[in-house]
């Protein structure tokens, strides 16, 4: 069976086979777009092509771009390995009519995989994805060869990435006191630029975990190279601790995404989660409306932030409280960037940060980070004090996000209306609008379960939360409202 081509691309294990990443499959999905190309644009436009330092990622971008260049496009690569936000910005930048970047994210060392970009750098939608996937069947059936070489429609560009590193630079503001920087890219590829965008804010005091400081496609001082996981941050935090830095930052590998630590009262290190992060980065959007915006009557359009079905509710008090719009979308930054305009800021609780929407249309850590650095040095209170200051005006917001893994051979469609039906009798059961899953509503707490699209489980998202400035015994009372409705989800989902 061929790979199927989703909203973000392909990504699998590498290996020989149709439903593995090699130079054949390779072949197939650059084929497949450079058809659904040539159809909608004319010869001669140009598409980034870049990877990261992942095993295969150099074969798989020269591979690529020879099949891409051969079908008459003009093809840009940065001539090494890079981030995954540098593609995305150079599609907006260069005036591309696509962006091909090879990476499997923050998945384990034996997968690869390639995303695409649309016009503006944005991930693509539907139909996009379908007129893809129909060319990419239609090429597997016919047996397309990779091409011998690369080609001379293939143009080595190395300031793409000192182009994204001037337009971060720009966008960011500079702390008034940089703070001191303990930083991670867990083996990938985003450690030295990030440096980079951190010194142009004025930020220089940077230390990086010295085992993990270079890129490494074994990954081989973690399990996983996933900044969500504790023992993926544990040598990220020792080091802050060591330093006695301010902040603490991990990249995941192709670092589009961003994990913080902090020192929370009492003075141990800990991560943020994605939501709580977020909430922080969000607070506040500007309150003044956007220069040339006006809306009814001459009134200013407020600046939108966005977070999706699955990410916590505190957004929605917050934003509107700080003169902002809230959208909520599907998950994804497919939708996150397209939530409405002015785009300020968007967020999805698996650390993922648009901060910069108009240099990546798309989530980046390295932008995020910079933002964190100006954020810490900014002379205002303290990360834990920010959180409890959010806490006492919108209420503590605790949440628990956890994986169900489905029986050998179950359908997710089967288990998630069984789910569905069994919680009925817990709380109010509400359908998601344009995707599949469904949300649980209770007093004081809810719950959103929807099926992975890689793997044979359920993701629940579980939310509870307080009145604004609980008491002890308020977030006790959340606690186990949380507890609850975690173990009714759970339940639910078994066979």
């Amino acid at each position: 069976m061929t790979l199927t081509f989703g909203t973000a691309g392909v990504r699998a294990p590498l290996g020989p086979g149709p439903d593995r990443m090699n130079d054949r499959t390779v072949t197939l999905v650059a084929t497949a777009l450079a058809r659904y190309l040539r159809e909608r644009e004319p010869s001669g436009s140009t598409v980034i092509v870049g990877g990261d330092a992942r095993h295969g990622s150099a074969r798989f971008v020269d591979v690529a771009a020879a099949v891409l260049a051969a079908e008459g496009l003009v093809v840009v690569v940065p001539g090494a390995p890079v981030p995954t936000p540098v593609v995305a910005a150079a599609v907006r930048a260069r005036g591309a009519v696509a962006g091909l970047m090879v990476t499997a994210s923050h998945n384990p060392a034996t997968d690869n995989g390639m995303k695409v970009f649309g016009r503006g750098g944005a991930q693509i939608v539907p139909p996009t994805d379908t007129g893809i996937e129909r060319h990419l069947r239609a090429a597997a059936r016919e047996g397309v060869a990779a091409p011998a070489a690369r080609g001379t429609g293939v143009r080595v560009d190395p300031t793409l990435v000192d182009d994204y590193v001037a337009s971060v630079i720009a966008g960011l503001p500079s702390p008034a006191r940089p703070p001191r920087v303990a930083l991670t890219p867990v083996h990938g590829v985003g450690g030295e630029i990030c440096r980079r965008v951190l010194a142009g804010i004025g930020v220089r005091d940077v230390t990086m975990v010295g085992d993990q400081a270079a890129p490494d496609p074994d990954f081989p001082t973690v399990d996983s190279p996933n900044p969500e996981r504790a023992a993926t941050t544990a040598r990220l935090l020792r080091l802050a601790e060591e330093i006695d830095a301010d902040v603490a930052i991990a990249l995941d590998p192709d670092a589009d995404r961003c994990a913080v630590g902090f020192r929370a009262p009492g003075g141990r290190w800990r991560m943020l989660d994605g939501d709580a992060g977020g909430a922080v980065l969000a607070d506040p959007p500007p309150r003044e409306p956007l220069p040339g915006s006006a809306g009814p009557g001459g009134a200013g359009v407020a600046p939108v932030v966005a977070s999706t079905i699955v990410s916590s509710r505190l957004p929605s008090l917050l934003v509107p409280a700080r003169g902002g719009r809230h959208v909520e979308t599907l998950t994804g930054f497919k939708w996150l960037v397209r939530a409405g305009e002015p785009l300020r800021y968007a967020y999805e609780e698996a650390i993922g940060h648009c901060v910069l929407p108009d240099v990546v249309a798309d989530k980046d850590g390295i932008s995020a980070a910079g933002a964190w650095c100006a954020m810490v040095g900014s002379g205002g209170p303290p990360v834990g004090a920010r959180l409890d200051a959010l806490a006492r005006e919108f209420g503590a917001h605790l949440r628990r996000n956890e994986p169900l893994a489905l029986g050998a051979g179950s359908d997710p469609s089967t288990a998630l209306a069984r789910a569905a039906d069994r919680l009925s009798s817990t709380g109010t059961v509400t359908l998601l609008d344009g995707t599949p899953g469904f949300r649980v509503d209770v007093a004081g707490a809810r719950a959103v379960v929807r099926p992975s699209g890689t793997e044979p489980l359920l993701k629940t998202y579980v939310e509870a939360w307080t009145p604004p400035d609980p008491s002890r015994a308020d977030v006790h009372d959340a606690a186990r409202r949380l507890d609850a409705l975690a173990g009714a989800v759970a339940a639910a989902t078994r066979p």
